[in-house]
């Protein structure tokens, strides 16, 4: 196994997890150099594995049973099938995490107890084990029982309601972020709560129990719409691309094509204007302040349309650059990894996959002066390291034998 370095090599995860929130703290633990191990069924693992195409294609060009989606969320972990609803299976993970500092599952509420690999059971046994648990709707709550997915939570949670172009507009209603942004972002949750637990731990010697709910997630992460409903009570609706509290900010067209627009302070706005030849606009009183600007948007956006239309994006944008005003293409995919700024920071890399090739990922975006973050292991195989795993816990040969024609692995 590959030396694991970096500031969380002490410590070791046992990842019950499947699908992406939970599997993506995982993965950032794993970058932060801690040992992952990842439970997985018997034949056929987590979800994603199958949620392709694309897939991986080995040497020879054939596809293999490794989806880009599973791709994208477990590497630097070890796979180990076990059948938990068997009673030697049960044994592994509960020996297992007595030697691990760390639990991740995301099983509906109530379903682990029923196996004796619930919180209580397992810190019984390690009182210095954090459990983290991540359900759509938490342990608690009339909701406590549902499944829930990325793309359910997004609408229940009040992220399409303001996502979206604006009503009376060409291609209006609600949208989804084109990203799983709830399971993102509940996984980054995940990892906070992790951290925090364990800097706990160094303080009272005591593991925890955390509740990690991804409606909870969406409804902390509404930010500043849902702070706008609180203290007016207007409901936020929908703006397309239009900032609801700083103005202009949106899409523009030039000549030829479109660039976004982000100016964030009335400084940035009046040097928008000199570039513009339009300085007249930051002197009258109605335009000059953020404030008013957003009350006037209606009457100043056809203004800016019909300006930037007198632009090529070439020059506008290096105009708007020379100056400090933020303003920048609208990136497909490929282009974004074609940038010189992603290009240089590295965020397209390569892993030695066990199919025999080199596996793409995206890099970690953590940054650290001291050591960089290391990538050691690929994503696994399906029970790629079983044998391994259970070597370390003082199975021999002859038992995993057993085991594995049992269906237990």
């Amino acid at each position: 196994m590959n030396e694991r370095r970096g500031p969380l090599c002490n410590l070791r995860v046992l990842d019950l997890s499947r699908i992406l929130a939970a599997p993506w703290a995982g993965q950032v633990l794993a970058d932060l150099g801690a040992e992952v191990i990842k439970v997985e069924r018997p034949g056929t693992g987590d979800d994603t594995r199958t949620w392709g195409p694309p897939f991986l294609k080995d040497a020879e060009g054939n596809e293999t049973s490794e989806a880009g989606y599973f791709l994208a969320v477990n590497r630097g972990k070890r796979s180990i099938t076990v059948s938990i609803d068997k009673p030697e299976g049960q044994r592994i993970v509960r020996e297992l995490a007595e030697r691990c500092d760390v639990v991740l599952e995301n099983y509906k509420a109530g379903t682990l107890a029923r196996y004796g690999l619930d919180a209580e059971t397992l810190r019984a046994a390690n009182p210095r084990l954090i459990y983290c648990s991540v359900t759509g709707f938490g342990q608690t709550g009339p909701r406590r029982d549902q499944p829930a997915y990325d793309f359910l939570i997004q609408a229940m949670g009040g992220l399409m309601s303001v996502t979206g172009e604006r009503d009376g507009l060409p291609g209006a209603g609600p949208q989804k972020v084109g990203v799983p942004i709830v399971d993102l972002m509940t996984g980054m949750y995940a990892t906070v709560s992790v951290l925090a637990a364990l800097a706990r731990r160094n303080e009272t010697g005591r593991g925890e129990s955390i509740d990690i709910a991804m409606l909870d997630v969406q409804v902390a992460t509404l930010a500043n719409q849902a702070m706008n409903f609180l203290m007016s009570g207007n409901v936020p609706v929908r703006g397309g691309n239009a900032h609801p509290n700083i103005q202009p900010q949106d899409v523009y067209a030039c000549a030829d094509g479109d660039v976004i627009l982000v100016v964030g302070n009335d400084g940035q706005f009046a040097r928008l204007c000199e570039v513009l030849g339009r300085t007249e606009w930051s002197a009258e009183t109605h335009y000059a302040r953020n404030a008013q600007r957003v009350d006037r948007i209606e009457e100043l956006g056809p203004l800016l349309r019909e300006a930037f239309a007198e632009w090529q994006r070439g020059p506008l944008l290096a105009a708007l650059d020379k100056v400090g005003v933020p303003c920048g293409p609208i990136n497909s995919v490929a282009e974004v990894f074609a940038d010189p700024q992603v290009m240089h920071r590295g965020m397209a890399m390569h892993l030695a996959h066990a199919s025999g090739v080199d596996v793409p990922q995206v890099a970690s975006p953590i940054r650290f002066r001291e050591e960089p973050v290391r990538y050691g292991l690929p994503p696994p195989t399906l029970g790629q390291h079983s044998d391994e795993i259970l070597r370390t816990l003082g199975y021999d040969d002859a038992r995993i034998a057993g085991l594995r024609e049992a269906g237990v692995i």
